[in-house]
């Protein structure tokens, strides 16, 4: 993998937010590239040793171990630069999925700069059930067997509010905006892109600058 800057902007919250959807369509502007942890865990053979390892957390609603997330993480974005799909010194990633742990904001920090969070955020108690229905129905059309069991999701959502929202605080408050999930995709990649349009213009910007 280049050893050139990382820029990304991460789509974080609950599981069945929409971080995945909103991934997918920012993916498609030009500009950003998306990398869903989930879908490079999902893309390992479930007869590899790693393939086992991370299905053995998965299907408890659990965190994969932080070096073995990492690990997976470079190897993939290696594979997606070598392809001439992510190219560095032009795009920004959209991280969807990771960090999921305090301790990855730490390892990614090493060699990712992080422009912006973009807090999908529900905060009344039906919005959590409209999320485990999500996950629900998501299961169904995706056969996606870590979202299938309504025991594993709840476990999901204990995981994340013990491990995963602490990671919001490791991040400098001003790059931090809360964006509503609830509405149709497009209305939701609006108020995303309200947040991540300015960040690209700074950042072409400033390729420019220095180029000059």
């Amino acid at each position: 993998m280049s050893a050139q800057s990382i820029q990304a902007v991460l789509l974080f919250g609950a599981p069945g937010v929409g971080k995945g959807t909103q991934g997918k369509a920012l993916g498609c502007v030009p500009g950003f590239v998306h990398f869903s942890m989930g879908d490079a865990f999902r893309s390992l053979s479930p007869t590899s040793v790693l393939g086992k390892k991370a299905a053995e957390y998965t299907s408890r609603g659990e965190l994969v171990p932080d070096e073995t997330t990492i690990q997976l993480f470079h190897a993939r974005l290696g594979e997606l630069e070598s392809r001439g799909v992510y190219r560095p010194d032009r795009d920004i990633l959209a991280l969807d999925g990771i960090p999921r742990s305090v301790r990855q904001v730490e390892l990614l920090n090493e060699k990712v700069q992080t422009l912006a969070v973009v807090h999908l955020a529900c905060t009344s108690g039906a919005a959590e059930a409209e999320l485990i229905s999500r996950l629900r129905k998501r299961a169904l059309e995706q056969n996606r067997a870590d979202d299938a069991r309504e025991d594993v999701i709840r476990r999901r959502f204990e995981v994340y509010r013990a491990e995963t929202a602490p990671v919001l605080e490791r991040f400098p408050p001003e790059i931090v905006s809360t964006v509503d999930p609830i509405g149709t995709p497009a209305e939701v990649l609006m108020r995303v892109l309200a947040v991540v349009a300015p960040v690209q213009r700074a950042a072409m910007d400033a390729r420019a600058s220095s180029a000059a």
